[in-house]
């Protein structure tokens, strides 16, 4: 029982990427919540965002990134998209430029 520190490299990915996907599905909740207050650009890029964090999404959370993104952009009125990869570091300024449009 001490301080636990991330060493490895992996384990640095594990934790950015645990961080990121927390925080990408925090501001997707956020954003279900006021779905109806949102303009279809802003949908749509949530949905972009849902699609973004699929392929860092373990399990059944990735799964349901799929569902996500597809009913974000059905909101937003457009045809689903290609899933494309994003890197962490582009995922982490992406979701808080996203939460300051959503919460501001």
């Amino acid at each position: 029982m001490g301080v636990h520190r991330i060493t490895s490299e992996a384990a640095k990915y594990y934790a950015a990427r645990e961080r990121v996907l927390g925080n990408g599905i925090s501001l997707l909740g956020v954003a279900s919540e006021k779905a109806s207050e949102l303009d279809k650009k802003l949908l749509e890029e949530i949905g972009d965002l849902a699609a973004a964090l699929l392929p860092h999404s373990p399990g059944y959370a990735g799964k349901l990134m799929a569902v996500v993104a597809r009913l974000f952009w059905a909101l937003a009125g457009v045809k689903e998209k290609e899933f494309k990869f994003v890197e962490l570091e582009d995922l982490e300024k992406w979701i808080e430029e996203l939460r300051k449009k959503i919460e501001g």
